[in-house]
């Protein structure tokens, strides 16, 4: 089987590395954080994922996964590394896939395969990543292969998606392509889809995650209106859905991720032609804001006021807090989710307080409270996150800890009925 250096060991990486090593490869797995190496030497793994702990575990026993801070000669190196948002100019910082090009340089040998699978803006393999990697004196096409295979795996789920998701593969070249399709056959069990070139693949990518962007958007504005006419929004598109060729997402609080809110801004980091797209990114994360003016039309100004927003990963039942929606609410009615903070009203000495509970998040930065302490006195209730502990709340038990009884369900997972009747006033997205 192969030698493979895999660069980057995060959510994307790691489980690539113990997937190629637990079908028989020889994997370095590659970081240049110290840290992250030396917790993986030890058996622990740096982020929560269903199931990983024991895949990396099974890697590394069979002695086909080692890890290091040292790059070494392979037959394929495979970048998995981060890709910033750069949230003011909105565009990618490809910083560490130029880092990963320069240290494979080094190494590089005729007939080896460099894959890109890092999220990148159309352009990047060819425009970025390739003039480094020939720095080392060979051309990528004539003298290594040059590929981009994205990642298209869901937190949660991620070692079943890595092997039964279909991949699109695109090299500089047919025998690039070619070289990486003989790798990813050995465990892909979905459909691998080739491609005439590169930035079509990281183009495709995008694509998707787009498509889910605007469809959202167009949910969200959809819940917007039919609130308007004091319709239930998910009714009407479940209906609409009933026609073959419609398909309209559910609304919420926004989108939230590594992929969903940033890919959009990567398509069009090197064209001029945003419109629809730039549109739709508006929508999004103007939620937030819509349900801040539904919390102040049913309580008034929100100064002096308690509010427990209930969720901060960024979908239910992940402790991932990437561009989280509920976050950016706590964020937005306060400052800085800090301990016993408050943030002073515009008029002056008034304050709110924010309180925030996450059955799935444990990062330690933020002030984290238990369930009971979060809606203890609290005048209203955001639940953010379509967590299952959420959906089977006793609305009895929270309805003896609260001051008021208004709660915004965001994700629509509460029994209305059920909570009606225990005297909440519930208003979904």
């Amino acid at each position: 089987m192969s030698t493979i250096c895999v660069h980057g060991l995060g959510y994307i990486g790691l489980p690539t590395a113990a997937m190629f090593a637990n079908y028989d490869h020889d994997v370095i797995g590659y970081d240049t954080s110290t840290e992250v190496v030396t917790s993986l030497e030890d058996g622990e793994v740096h982020f929560d994922e269903p199931g990983l702990r024991a895949f990396v575990t099974q890697a590394l026993e069979s002695g086909n996964l080692s890890v290091s801070n040292e790059v070494v000669p392979s037959k394929y190196h495979i970048i998995c590394v981060p890709t910033p948002f750069d949230d003011d100019a909105k565009e990618a910082d490809l910083a560490y896939v130029k880092s990963a090009g320069k240290a494979i340089e080094p190494h590089l040998r005729n007939g080896d395969t460099v894959i890109l699978e890092s999220t990148v803006p159309p352009g990047t393999t060819v425009d970025v990543l390739q003039p480094v990697l020939e720095e080392s004196g060979l051309q990528a096409g004539d003298d290594f292969a040059l590929v981009h295979c994205p990642e298209t795996v869901l937190p949660g789920n991620i070692i079943t998606e890595l092997q039964q998701n279909n991949r699109i593969i695109g090299g500089v070249n047919g025998v690039s392509t070619q070289a990486a399709v003989r790798l990813y056959e050995s465990f892909v069990e979905g459909e691998i889809r080739t491609t005439a070139n590169a930035t079509t693949a990281e183009f495709v990518k995008l694509i998707q995650n787009t498509f889910r962007d605007t469809n959202i958007a167009l949910a969200n504005e959809i819940a917007k209106l039919a609130a308007d006419y004091e319709i239930d929004s998910r009714e009407a598109i479940d209906l609409a859905n009933q026609h073959p060729r419609v398909n309209v997402h559910q609304p919420g609080l926004g989108v939230g991720g590594h992929c969903i809110p940033i890919d959009p801004w990567f398509l069009g980091q090197n064209s001029d032609l945003l419109e629809l797209i730039e549109m739709a990114r508006n929508v999004n994360d103007g939620m937030t804001e819509y349900v801040t003016e539904i919390l102040e039309d049913e309580l008034g100004s929100l100064t002096e006021k308690k509010i427990a927003v209930l969720g901060v990963a960024y979908k239910g039942n992940v402790g991932d807090t990437r561009k989280s929606p509920g976050l950016k609410l706590a964020r937005e009615l306060q400052d800085d989710v800090t301990a016993d903070t408050d943030v002073a009203a515009a008029d002056g000495g008034s304050t709110v307080d924010i309180t925030i509970h996450d059955p799935h998040v444990t990062d330690p930065t933020l002030d984290l409270r238990s369930l009971e302490e979060a809606v203890r006195d609290a005048d209203g209730i955001v639940i953010a996150t379509g967590h299952d502990e959420f959906a089977e709340l006793d609305p009895q038990t929270v309805r003896s800890e609260t001051n008021d009884t208004f709660v915004v369900d965001t994700p629509a997972i509460l029994d209305d009925s059920e909570w009606s009747a225990a005297g909440f006033d519930i208003h979904q997205i």
